[in-house]
Parts: C-alpha cells; sequence; structure tokens
C-alpha cells in the first residue's frame, strides 16, 4: 500500500512533475570534482556506477550527491515527496541528535531553543484533552526535560507578521495607480503555495505575492539576532527549532533566503511537524497527560500572568481580516 505524502496538495500536483520516490533516480545523481581547467570524461559502468577518466588515463569512482532541501528548492525539476530523500536534517531523529551530542560535550555545542506554533500547541492539547496553557507548560517541561534550554510561543511573531502585511497592504494601495502590479496582494506564509507559485507561474505572479515573511521566518530571525544577542552568542551557537503544523514548513526553513551567510547557519535549523512531537514522546515512553509543567519562558511578550495570547482572524492566520 502506498504511503501517503505528507507534504500539501499544491507541491503534488501531477503538472509540476514533481513526486520521486526513495528508488527513483534524481536529475543530480553525481558529484564531480571540477578542479583545474580541463573537463574530465564520465565513464558509466554496467552496474550504473560513474568514473571520473583523468587525461593520464586514471579514473576515479564518483560517489552519487546527497540530495538536501536546499538542492531540490534550488531546482526547477521537482519537489520530492520522499523523506529518505530529502528531509535528512528536518526531522524529530536530526533534533534527538543534536540533543544527544549536547548531553555528550561540556559545556554544550549549541544552545538549543524551541518555538511552537499555537496550531501545534492547540493541535497536541485536542489530542490530550487538555487547555493550550497546561499544554503549553507541559510541552516545555518536556522538551526541558530533553536537553532544550529555552521554548517560545510564536504567536508574538504571528502578530508582528499581521501588522507587517497591514502595512504592506496600505502601501500597495497608495502606489495602485502607478503600479498595475501593487494589487492584489497576495499571503505570502504558505511555502507550498510559494513553490507552486513560482515554478509554475514564476514572473507573472511574483510581483503580487507579498514580501513579509511568515511567523516561523520572523521568529527565525529574531531568535537568532535579537535573542543571540541577549545571551551574548553568535548566531550559529544557537540551534533553533519550530513545531509547526505543516510539512511544508520544512521546505520554507531549508530557503537560501533564510541562511545567514556571515555565520554559515540557518535562521531555523530544523522544523518538526505537531506528529513527530507525538513521535518523540513515543520514542521516550512519555504521554504529555503525565509530565509535571513549568513556568513558560517568555521573551516577546505574547505571555501576560501565565495566560497565552492569541489573536483574531480566521483559520488561515487572519490576514484578510486583520486588513
Amino acid at each position: 500500500m502506498a504511503v501517503a505524502s505528507p507534504f500539501s496538495g499544491a507541491l503534488q500536483l501531477t503538472d509540476l512533475d514533481d513526486f520521486i520516490g526513495p528508488s527513483q533516480e534524481c536529475i543530480k545523481p553525481i558529484k564531480v570534482n571540477k578542479s583545474g581547467k580541463v573537463a574530465a570524461k564520465i565513464r558509466i559502468e554496467d552496474d550504473g556506477t560513474y568514473f571520473q577518466v583523468d587525461q593520464d588515463g586514471g579514473s576515479q569512482k564518483l560517489e552519487k550527491a546527497k540530495i538536501t532541501l536546499n538542492d531540490c528548492l534550488a531546482c526547477s525539476g521537482c519537489i520530492t515527496s520522499a523523506e529518505s530523500v530529502l528531509i535528512t536534517q528536518q526531522s524529530h531523529e536530526e533534533l534527538s541528535r543534536v540533543l544527544n551530542a549536547n548531553k555528550a560535550s561540556s559545556p554544550p555545542k549549541k544552545l538549543v531553543v524551541v518555538s511552537i506554533s499555537p496550531q501545534s500547541r492547540a493541535s497536541l492539547a485536542a489530542r490530550f484533552g487538555m487547555t493550550p496553557l497546561d499544554t503549553a507548560k507541559k510541552l516545555t517541561a518536556f522538551f526541558k526535560n530533553l536537553g532544550v534550554h529555552f521554548v517560545f510561543d510564536t504567536t508574538f511573531t504571528r502578530n508582528f507578521s499581521l501588522l507587517e502585511n497591514q502595512r504592506e497592504f496600505v502601501q500597495r494601495f497608495q502606489r495602485r495607480v502607478e503600479d498595475k502590479k501593487a494589487l492584489p496582494m497576495l499571503a505570502a506564509a504558505c511555502p507550498g503555495w510559494i513553490c507552486y507559485a513560482e515554478k509554475t507561474h514564476g514572473s507573472f505572479i511574483i510581483p503580487y505575492i507579498s514580501t513579509t515573511r511568515s511567523p516561523q521566518q520572523i521568529m527565525g530571525s529574531l531568535i537568532k539576532d535579537h535573542f543571540a544577542k541577549q545571551q551574548s552568542l553568535t548566531p550559529d551557537q544557537i540551534y533553533h527549532v519550530t513545531v509547526m503544523p505543516c510539512y511544508d514548513k520544512k521546505l520554507e526553513a531549508s530557503r537560501p533566503d533564510f541562511f545567514i551567510e556571515k555565520h554559515q547557519t540557518r535562521e531555523v535549523d530544523c522544523v518538526i511537524t505537531t506528529g513527530e512531537v507525538l513521535k518523540l514522546l513515543d520514542q521516550e515512553g512519555v504521554s504529555l497527560l503525565e509530565v509535571n509543567p513549568v513556568p513558560l519562558d517568555s521573551m516577546f511578550g505574547s505571555l501576560v500572568e501565565e495566560q497565552l495570547f492569541g489573536h483574531s482572524g480566521g483559520g488561515s492566520g487572519g490576514y484578510l481580516e486583520h486588513i
């Protein structure tokens, strides 16, 4: 029986030629070491292995390149739904690896920060029959028991994103006469939609898409800049994980747009989904109901006297209602 892809439908449309299984070949199958100005020849053996043949007749076996999310986003060929091919750096296993490496090192190699979306928190609250506040406190305790140093709520950055979208819409509205592509303004918070738009409509539709970052990437910027300075750390000394309701957020975090060249680090290092939090709980043999709650971490003002703040708007994020 085929396993359903966790990615959104926008990334699995047949006219995008976007499905590649673990047994299929990528269009980037090998990595060639291009040293020198003379191009080497490639010999393909009967068993499918590749050899680089130098001018002097010597040969060297070529290793198949490891395809990452970043490679796939830079390629116009496909978006894969095969997790075993793509998501080597975007999984709960990778988070566990980093936490274990921290425990084996003194002092810890990375300051680990987890940012939890209100959608994921609400889903887990419904799953375990708890209030959102109790769920937030227990999630904070669970992650800290694993070795996470700080656990934050992303409601602040959702509100920030709404305000920035409002500001951008007003600016576009004011220049609508001279700029025929100022309106309509299309929201950009969904990475599945952005990938679809870029690959199918390109320059025709991109001018209409909002330039405001999603709540996840606003949080990433704040953690790796503002919070890093608070902690007297460089961005690469922080390992930032987000808990999101959608697999497509893994693609967003891996975009080169959100890579800090100076420090060679991403604003969001790892994205795990709500379902992967459940896998972590199972992996640790823990029920969230049994976790003793701890006080919530607060940095951006989304907490007042141990109460969680929400925002008005519909299930799509409230962009239309807010504007």
